[in-house]
């Protein structure tokens, strides 16, 4: 997947006087359709960081995890292609969303 990053600061609906600044991506998908993803979430595992990010226009769909990579002081989406890795971040993620959950519910 290809992707470069561009901010908006829109209405967030929270009712609040205040901007929020949404990272968006734009990522092509293995067919070629460009999405527009939003940076929901990152994390740490094993010296790494990982991004979840949301389908703007379809907030409810699952959620993509990518590896934040850095080089030369600018930040890369990486896909995961390694079995191991994507086992480990994605059990990581699912106790983070249990978490969360359990958090808004309570």
């Amino acid at each position: 997947m290809s992707e470069h990053q561009h901010e908006h600061g829109e209405d967030c609906g929270c009712g609040q006087d205040h901007e929020h600044d949404e990272h968006v991506f734009i990522v092509t998908d293995d067919e070629g359709q460009e999405r527009e993803m939003v940076m929901v979430y990152t994390f740490e595992s094993e010296n790494n960081v990982y991004a979840v990010l949301l389908d703007r226009n379809d907030p409810e769909a699952d959620g993509v995890i990518f590896r934040i990579e850095e080089e030369n002081e600018e930040a890369f989406l990486v896909g995961i292609e390694d079995d191991a890795e994507w086992e480990r971040v994605t059990a990581i993620y699912e106790e983070i969303a249990k978490t969360e959950n359990e958090n808004k519910e309570a």
